[in-house]
C-alpha cells in the first residue's frame, strides 16, 4: 500500500511515500526543506516530487497520512489542508498522528525522552515518551523554564527536537542531532495498523494549542471627528 505522508507543523516542510506492507513500513521517497516562510510554496511541488521518484500517480495512493501539529497556525493548516483535499478528491482516507509523536517515538531507547518543536513567542511545543517510545506527557506548550522543571519530575535524560536545540541551556538536557524534525517514516509506522485495518478516514483536526496572532477586530474606530 502506497501512502503519502505530510507534515508542515514545524520550519521543515515534509512530503513522504511510504510503503506500508503486512511486514512493515519503508519510505521510497522523501523531500524535506526547513523553510518557515514557505510552507505554502514548498509542500505541493514536494508531494510531486516524491511521486515523481517512484514513478507513481496520485490514483496510486492509498491513503494519507499528515502531521497534526502542534505547530504554528499558518504553517501546519497548509499540511493539513493539502491532507484533507487530497483525500476527499482521491477517494482515500486520511490519518492524523501527533507531529512530536514523529520526534519522541524514533528517539526512544530505554530511557524518557522530550521531544520539542519551537513555538515562537520564547515558548517550546512539548511532550515527553517512555522507552518505547509511548507518550508519558504533553503535547502542550509553556516556556522552556516551566518544561525544565517538568521533565525533571518524570526522570528525562535526553532531548530531541529543534526547540530542544534552541533553548537546550535552559532545558538543561543532553540534546541528540537527530531526529530535529517530525520523521515521515515515524509518521507512517504510527499510523499503519489503521491503515492495515482499513479503518475509516479521520477528519484532521490541528493541535494548535493556543489562538493564533492574528484576531477579528471587536470594533470600528470612528472615522469623523
Amino acid at each position: 500500500m502506497l501512502v503519502l505522508v505530510v507534515d508542515s507543523s514545524t520550519p521543515a516542510v515534509t512530503a513522504a511515500l511510504a510503503e506500508v506492507s503486512a511486514d512493515g513500513v519503508a519510505v521510497r521517497a522523501s523531500r524535506c526543506t526547513v523553510d518557515a516562510r514557505a510552507h505554502g510554496e514548498l509542500l505541493a511541488p514536494q508531494v510531486d516530487a516524491v511521486l515523481a521518484d517512484v514513478g507513481a500517480r496520485p490514483a496510486d495512493l492509498t491513503a494519507i497520512v499528515a502531521g497534526l501539529g502542534p505547530g504554528p497556525f499558518t504553517g501546519l493548516r497548509v499540511g493539513l489542508v493539502t491532507a484533507a483535499t487530497m483525500g476527499q478528491v482521491l477517494g482515500v482516507p486520511t490519518y492524523g498522528v501527533c507531529s512530536l509523536d514523529g520526534l519522541g517515538h524514533p528517539a526512544a531507547a530505554g530511557e524518557p525522552v522530550l521531544a520539542a518543536s519551537d513555538a515562537r513567542r520564547r515558548e517550546i511545543y512539548w511532550a515527553v515518551y517512555d522507552g518505547a517510545g509511548r507518550r508519558l506527557a504533553g503535547p502542550e506548550v509553556a516556556a522552556p523554564a516551566v518544561v525544565a522543571e517538568r521533565v525533571r519530575d518524570l526522570a528525562v535524560t535526553v532531548a530531541v527536537g529543534d526547540g530542544a536545540h534552541r533553548y537546550a541551556d535552559v532545558l538543561g538536557l543532553p540534546v541528540r542531532d537527530e531526529p530535529r524534525y517530525p520523521d515521515p517514516l515515524a509518521l507512517a509506522r504510527l499510523a499503519a495498523p489503521r491503515i492495515r485495518a482499513g479503518a475509516p478516514g479521520e477528519t484532521l483536526t490541528p493541535l494548535y494549542l493556543r489562538r493564533p496572532d492574528a484576531v477579528a477586530a471587536t470594533g470600528h474606530k470612528p472615522v469623523l471627528p
